[in-house]
């Protein structure tokens, strides 16, 4: 490595040279002395030399100081010398004073030099995981500077010696045990550790968070004074936002711990006119950013929802309003705090409703809503509270139906305050709309437009609004006074961009106009509109007029795609018969293209949140963007369509609509059968209990029958044989009178038995027809399964495919692996030979220029090893990518097999339900003959002949005819 010295000591040989042999002699004494003193002293030596002679005391003793850390574990001075020389030969900290050149290249230098130092020192893993097992050491002079170590190689080479710890066994673990060290120094640093440690890794941080992170971080700075606390309190507030952004896992301990409750006392600032401190503000900036980490868009919506509900039943939200209507409060924490209460309500109605119910500190009374629209439509605020405000207000609004319902009203005629002592919100956003500074147009235009977001109610009422041009002028509705403004262009003098006002009446009214045909007749109601409209897309302006342009063609396209045909002069074959007249359907498309391809278009896209850096950047609105996207392809469509597609798709519509009302008439089928076999079910109860009280009737009956013979057998003796005759007889009559009351009511039950069964039976014919036509049904689903099967047959032969092609990846992976290998064995080879022949220069013969040729040709060869190194290593992460990528297309693939076979299986259960239904009809069919058989047989044992079914009709009448027959010969025999 003494090659390394020439290039540094090239410039002045004399002084450096001798510098670079003290060092020399320095690494020898820590190599070879046996006296624990003279190697201490020698380090000692080397650490006071580290700062100015960084390289020359990197080159040479960094090996030497690594084993003086693994060997003289013992003594914490000379470990303490040890990594304190360490980290100023890594650390990039400059505190000589230079010029602005020389500091600018000292300072690239220096960053090469760290990173170079630090590469050499985690290329042996071992040594990171050493320096981890001395930060267990409790004294003093052992672990600060290995915590001061530590950080430095991770500002350095931070991804790489994140991985290294997050294999290491309890690496984080001790880590985590600074932050209850009692020294505040140590804690301190440990803090910024931490921060180095957690930067953009998520598995680290889920580590640190399960160690109890939140409850320590919490405690320091509850400890420091929260906001009021110093610089300690702000490294604990980014530490948490390392943890907790883009972290859903975190973020849910977070709110399950009950941690976002005790966020609630940094709010704590009371209305004070002074105490704001820089570092106080500094404080509550990061605070406030730590909140709207919590409930940032871009989180799960549940997770989202979830802390908004916490933040309100705690009182946060409370503490953030009354810091909202504050005096004193300094302009950026008061923005600050308007962003984060908008996010706070954003999208959940408890907490919207309750923003809508604060007031404001004034004398009258406001509505804080009010106030924050005076703050928007007020051209003397700053810019940046105009859009916190913007910002706010469509938070309000975002999924508030009943807030929409509530702006739009304040314009209503029943609504608006005669006396004028009060301002409503309406009457703040119709004033910003008119008024002569562009940014208020733009901004009122969006917050009315966000007012009419997905609610069609309101985009109806908003048509009912008159406004008062002039005095002794009739009234012009709002609709019509946003055309007037729109036509009459730059003819009026305002500050401010010059297409910011048109281009915010052009999204109001595309939003007005979208999902709405009463507001699209209403707009081409007015004869104006129409030609305005086709001569602005028709002309051929400028740049800054090409937004204008395709946003009139976007308004002209809802009119068309939204249209009802109400108006027999505007109807939508007409209107594109004129656009393909006046501006060609081509010309037209492209104009519309216009907007998507504009520079600002796709960063309002990005984030809700109206983020600009200045007010003329401020064109596009978030949910606008979203509505372009969503109109621009259906009106090309509708554009190209001719007048025979628009039959053929109405045709098709009502085709649906017909399709729709036959499954209606299918469910409701079903759901009747569903009530009768609920009916049947009761019928079956109710035969059931008659079936109990006729066994009851025929006991009784038995049991007469019984007491009538013996009154029969006492007849007899007492009166004798001719008496007994007459008697038995009688007796006869009377017992047969009986029987046939019996009989004759129980043919009446056998009749109802007989109809039910044919009910039963109707009914079972239905369900068999039924479950034809589900079979019919089902044809079409076996095909699917046969496409399925087929699709499953060509996903596995990609699979396939794909595992061929995982294999050869594989191989040369090793075989790249294996060629890295044997050139880091040579770049080994050629540094010893480099060592031995720095070593065998002779001193004071030899001429320096052949020693710079050599070390030259020497570092060129070690240079082009090291970007071959590089190479491979890029093609090594090309190849792990590419394998990514075919894993996703297998696990794709696998997805799409598990879908099929779960249709299948659920088209197989509606089968097998189906049979199950007709089982079970027949089921009961066959327990209701039995039922009619042991009647029968009842029947006859009561002694009455009971024939078939085909016959029983007939066989009655015979029964009758008979009975008569008999009832005629008892009374001549009488």
């Amino acid at each position: 490595m003494n090659f390394l010295r020439g290039v540094m000591g090239g410039q002045s040989a004399g002084p450096q040279h001798t510098e670079a042999e003290t060092i020399q002699k320095l690494c020898d004494r820590v190599s070879s002395s046996t006296l624990l003193d003279d190697r201490r002293n020698a380090v000692r030596a080397l650490k006071s030399l580290s700062k100015k002679y960084r390289l020359e005391v990197g080159i040479q003793a960094m090996d030497h100081l690594i084993h003086v850390l693994q060997t003289d574990r013992s003594d914490s001075e000379i470990i303490g010398y040890a990594l304190d020389t360490l980290y100023n030969i890594i650390s990039n900290d400059e505190e000589e004073e230079v010029d602005d050149v020389e500091e600018e290249n000292s300072t690239r230098q220096s960053e090469d030099f760290g990173s170079q130092f630090t590469e050499i020192f985690i290329k042996q893993q071992e040594n990171v995981t050493l320096l981890l097992s001395l930060l267990e050491e409790f004294d003093f002079h052992v672990r600060w500077p290995g915590v001061k170590l530590l950080t430095s190689l991770l500002k350095q080479l931070g991804p790489q010696v994140q991985q290294i710890i997050l294999v290491s066994p309890m690496g984080v673990s001790r880590l985590m045990d600074l932050l209850a060290d009692s020294r505040e120094v140590i804690r301190n640093d440990g803090v910024l550790l931490l921060q180095a440690l957690t930067r953009s890794n998520g598995a680290i941080q889920k580590i640190v968070a399960f160690e109890n992170a939140f409850e320590r971080l919490l405690d320091i700075i509850t400890e420091e004074g929260n906001s009021d606390g110093g610089i300690v309190v702000e490294d604990c507030l980014i530490l948490l936002q390392n943890l907790l952004k883009n972290n859903n896992s975190n973020q849910n301990f977070f709110k399950e711990g009950s941690y976002i409750q005790r966020m609630k006392p940094w709010f704590d600032v009371g209305d004070e006119n002074s105490g704001w401190s820089a570092q106080k503000v500094t404080n509550l900036h990061v605070m406030l950013q730590l909140v709207r980490v919590l409930v940032s868009p871009t989180n799960p919506p549940g997770a989202t929802s979830s802390c908004q509900k916490a933040m309100f039943q705690c009182g946060l939200l409370q503490q953030l309003c009354t810091i909202l209507m504050a005096t004193g409060v300094p302009a950026d924490i008061l923005t600050e705090t308007i962003n984060t209460v908008s996010e706070v309500i954003r999208g959940y109605q408890v907490n919207q409703d309750y923003f809508a119910s604060v007031n404001a500190p004034s004398n009258p009374q406001r509505p804080a809503i009010v106030v924050l629209l005076m703050s928007m439509v007020n051209e003397r605020q700053p810019f940046v509270l105009r859009c916190a405000v913007l910002y706010c207000f469509q938070c309000f609004l975002y999924k508030n139906q009943k807030g929409q319902g509530e702006i739009v009203s304040t314009l209503l005629p029943s609504t608006i305050d005669a006396t004028g002592n009060s301002v409503s919100a309406g009457q703040l956003l119709c004033g910003g709309l008119f008024s002569t500074d562009s940014l208020s147009n733009w901004c009122a235009a969006v917050a009315l437009a966000h007012a009419l977001q997905e609610n069609a109610t309101q985009k109806e009422q908003l048509l009912r609004v008159q406004l008062a041009t002039s005095i002794g002028n009739p009234p012009v509705s709002l609709l019509q006074q946003c055309t007037n403004i729109l036509s009459q262009g730059d003819k009026i003098d305002r500050r401010g961009s010059k297409i910011q006002t048109r281009v915010g009446l052009l999204m109001l009214l595309c939003t007005w106009l979208s999902n709405c045909p009463i507001a699209v007749t209403h707009f081409l109601h007015n004869s104006a509109n129409v030609p305005f409209l086709t001569g602005q897309i028709a002309e051929n302006l400028g740049e800054e007029e090409q937004l204008v342009q395709g946003l009139c063609a976007l308004l002209l396209g809802i009119s068309i795609y939204f249209n009802d045909n109400s108006l027999e002069s505007y109807m939508k074959e007409k209107l594109k018969q004129l656009i393909e007249k006046r501006i060609g359907k081509e010309n037209f498309i492209e104009k519309l293209g216009f907007i998507s391809k504009h520079e600002l278009y796709s960063r309002a896209s990005q984030k809700p949140q109206p983020n600009f850096p200045s007010p003329e950047y401020m064109i596009f609105d978030h949910e606008f963007t979203k509505l372009v996207k969503e109109l621009e392809g259906v009106i090309t469509k509708a554009i190209y369509k001719s007048s025979e597609e628009d039959k053929k798709e109405e045709e098709v519509k009502k085709t649906l609509e017909q399709h729709d009302s036959i499954v209606t008439h299918y469910k409701n089928m079903i759901r009747e059968q569903d009530l009768q076999l609920e009916e049947l079910k009761q019928q079956i109860s109710t035969l059931k209990c008659q079936n109990e009280q006729l066994q009851t009737a025929v006991t009784q009956q038995v049991s007469q029958i019984q007491q009538h013979k013996d009154q029969y057998n006492l007849l007899k003796v007492q009166l004798g044989k001719d008496n007994q005759h007459q008697g038995s007889y009688s007796d006869k009559t009377q017992v047969n009178g009986i029987q046939s009351e019996e009989v004759g009511r129980l043919r009446e039950e056998l009749e109802e038995l007989k109809s039910n069964q044919e009910l039963l039976q109707s009914q079972l014919a239905e369900k068999n027809s039924l479950i034809e036509n589900l079979k019919s049904s089902q044809a079409s689903p076996g095909t699917n399964e046969q496409s399925s099967a087929t699709a499953s047959a060509r996903d596995s032969e990609q699979i396939t495919e794909l595992k061929q092609e995982l294999a050869t990846l594989k191989s040369q992976l090793n075989s790249q692996s294996m060629e890295i290998t044997k050139l880091q064995t040579e770049k080994q080879e050629l540094l010893q030979k480099t060592e031995t022949f720095a070593k065998s220069v002779p001193v004071p013969g030899e001429s320096e220029a052949g020693m710079a040729t050599k070390t030259t040709d020497v570092e060129g060869r070690l240079s082009a090893l090291l970007q071959e190194t590089k190479e491979l290593k890029n093609e090594i992460k090309a190849l792990s990518e590419e394998r990514t990528a075919i894993k996703e297309q297998l696990d794709a693939s696998n997805s799409t097999i598990a879908i099929l076979q779960n249709e299948k299986n659920k088209l197989e259960m509606d089968v097998t339900d189906s049979k199950k239904e007709q089982d079970d009809l027949l089921v009961l069919l066959a327990d209701q003959d039995q039922k009619i058989f042991s009647l029968k047989n009842k029947l006859k044992e009561l002694g009455h002949p009971v024939e078939e079914e085909d016959e029983l009709e007939s066989g009655d009448q015979d029964d009758e005819e008979d009975e008569d027959e008999d009832d005629g010969k008892d009374q001549g025999h009488i």
